[in-house]
């Protein structure tokens, strides 16, 4: 017999002691309101523009990577680098 695993899924810190009091009283506080689903905002882009913006995309980056030599890509990486790792 394989055992089942539960789904774990994250909770917050409200939600945690939410379930501790109710554990500890033994009834539910107050019922949980359902968050209301959100319905998508209707696309109001151009089709046309969408379809040729992904064209572009999908070539543009290995275009430009066969474009560099390899030590304008090395100086771009580092310079990359520095920026995350720079002090705030």
């Amino acid at each position: 017999m394989s055992k089942q695993r539960k789904k774990k899924t994250r909770r917050d810190t409200a939600e945690i002691a939410r379930s501790v009091v109710e554990e500890a009283i033994g009834e539910p506080l107050t019922p949980r309101e359902e968050e209301p689903e959100e319905q998508p905002e209707e696309d109001t882009r151009n089709p046309a523009a969408v379809a040729l913006s992904k064209l572009g995309a999908s070539k543009g980056g290995k275009a430009r990577a066969k474009k560099l030599s390899k030590k304008r890509r090395v100086a771009i990486a580092k310079k990359a680098a520095r920026a995350r790792w720079r002090k705030k």
